[in-house]
């Protein structure tokens, strides 16, 4: 793994350290307001972007690179309303594809196959977590200041349950 690769992979992998930290900032407010589904939602998509970090963590090292861990920038702590935290989201995925596709163009501009390679899995990834939240969003549109629809697409959101981790080999 050449030094470009490696320090790209480890910017990349405090940004995925960074997107748990800040889901798991919007499951405890979401908790805090009694939004327990919600609150669900965020969290497990919290446990989701650690395994991203994973990934990324094994993947440089099976390269023999250097794994280098940095600060994690604090997340955001208040929100105005449980559509802004899931916009907030939508957005913050739409900045991690971007992410993603900068780490292609840099992996085929070195010449880099296996990172080319591990990184079609993020570019699939990020396609389902962009229409996941996105539908999460305009159903909050839909529902508006509604309470008993709020309740019900709470209620819907409790049911997302963690995905099994893959078998590493």
């Amino acid at each position: 793994m050449n030094q470009k690769i490696q320090d790209a992979f480890n910017a990349h992998l405090n940004a995925e350290m960074y997107s748990s930290y800040f889901y798991l900032s919007m499951s405890a407010y979401l908790e805090s307001g009694n939004l327990k589904g919600m609150a669900n939602w965020m969290r497990i998509q919290a446990q989701e972007e650690m395994t991203h970090v994973m990934k990324f963590y094994d993947f440089i090292h099976d390269r023999d690179g250097q794994v280098i861990l940095t600060a994690i920038e604090g997340p955001k702590t208040e929100w105005n309303s449980p559509l802004e935290i899931f916009e907030e989201a939508l957005a913050h995925e739409r900045l991690v594809s971007g992410l993603i596709n900068d780490l292609v163009d840099l992996a085929m501009a070195e010449k880099d196959h296996m990172a080319v390679t591990f990184l079609q899995w993020f570019v699939t990834e990020q396609v389902e977590e962009e229409a996941n939240v996105k539908e999460i969003v305009d159903k909050m549109k839909m529902v508006g200041d509604n309470g008993v629809a709020r309740f019900m697409l709470d209620g819907e959101l409790s049911q997302r349950a963690p995905v099994p981790a893959e078998p590493t080999v």
